[in-house]
């Protein structure tokens, strides 16, 4: 089993930035285990379906980002830290939502929460106008 844990939600306006935070425990306690999970964010705004907002691919090899997030957010991990992150800079309003980190084993279909493994409890990110 993998625990995920995310940190770094908040209330913010228009424009600014947040850090989030993905702490994984258990299996992929090394380096090296956690190398091989690639790591994605999810978004749930209040009556969406959840939505894919950024995978990073093992070992950071590769990186893929939805349109709308695309030059604003950057994912990142560190292994040695068994953490994945999310950088959000020029958050829109449209940004609301619980965030999600998940983790699986494949890269294939990174975009589709239904083929992640682990997920933990999520973090709220609002953006007032």
């Amino acid at each position: 089993q993998v625990q995920l844990v995310e940190s770094g939600g908040g209330l913010v306006q228009a424009g600014d930035s947040l850090r989030l935070s993905c702490a994984a425990s258990g299996r992929a306690t090394s380096s090296y285990t956690m190398g091989w999970y690639t790591m994605g964010w999810f978004r749930q705004a209040p009556g969406k379906e959840r939505e894919f907002v950024a995978a990073i691919s093992r070992h950071g090899t590769n990186t893929y980002y939805t349109d709308s997030v695309k030059g604003r957010f950057r994912i990142s991990r560190d292994d040695d830290k068994y953490t994945a992150y999310l950088q959000m800079n020029g958050l829109k309003p449209d940004d609301l939502a619980i965030y999600y980190c998940g983790a699986r084993l494949n890269s294939y279909d990174y975009d589709d929460p239904q083929k992640y493994n682990y997920w933990g409890q999520g973090t709220q990110v609002t953006v007032s106008s």
